[in-house]
């Protein structure tokens, strides 16, 4: 166990030291992890709504501090060029969270040309259904993104990394708020990237 607890740290701090640079895009990590813990708690009163909270709130939160504000240009920090972060990421880099989120844009419009999602469920009544139904796909969508790159991962690195990987995931909401909280504060101030000048940002920033 220690082994594994040891992985999903060096997970973590690759993911916040590599891609969680900019002020803004921690502030927005924050804000996605409080919905996501909001969607922790939906599921187990309405499933549906746990659905969109993460993806529309969660997930447009999180990717858009990605998209937009995190830096992409050569990374003095760490001495890596983005392409190199690309190609070594554990969890979805660019080009795969694209794919992701295209599946996930084009699930209402097939929901919506067919309302039985091709014999795959029995469609709800009205506006209200509709939305409802969305909300089941996209929770499968992300219980399914998360299960199938943990297999991937287990298969290119083994099982340790892969499970490593899918209890970081799990768990980010809770380590997001633990580490970002200061964050806003931070941005406030002016401070618009992380220095990360401290060697305390091992394992807890």
């Amino acid at each position: 166990m220690s082994e594994f607890f040891k992985q999903v740290e060096v997970l973590r701090w690759d993911d916040h030291r590599y891609y969680h640079q900019s002020r803004i895009n921690q502030t927005l990590h924050l804000i996605s992890a409080v919905s996501f813990l909001v969607a922790y708690g939906l599921l187990f009163i309405d499933p549906a709504a746990a659905g969109i909270v993460g993806w529309l709130v969660g997930m447009v939160a999180r990717q858009s501090g990605h998209i937009f504000f995190e830096p992409r240009t050569y990374d003095h920090v760490n001495q890596a060029s983005d392409e190199y972060k690309e190609s070594i990421k554990a969890g979805y880099n660019m080009r795969r969270k694209a794919i992701l989120i295209g599946i996930w844009l084009a699930l209402p419009v097939l929901l919506f040309v067919s309302t039985r999602l091709l014999g795959l469920m029995a469609p709800s009544p009205g506006i209200e259904g509709f939305v409802h139904d969305t909300g089941l796909m996209w929770l499968a969508l992300g219980v399914g993104g998360v299960a199938l790159r943990t297999v991937h991962l287990s298969m290119l690195r083994g099982p340790l990394c892969g499970l490593a990987w899918a209890y970081k995931i799990l768990s980010d909401p809770f380590h997001n708020v633990d580490i970002y909280w200061r964050s806003p504060l931070a941005l406030l101030r002016g401070q618009r990237l992380d220095p990360m000048e401290s060697s305390a940002h091992q394992g807890r920033v």
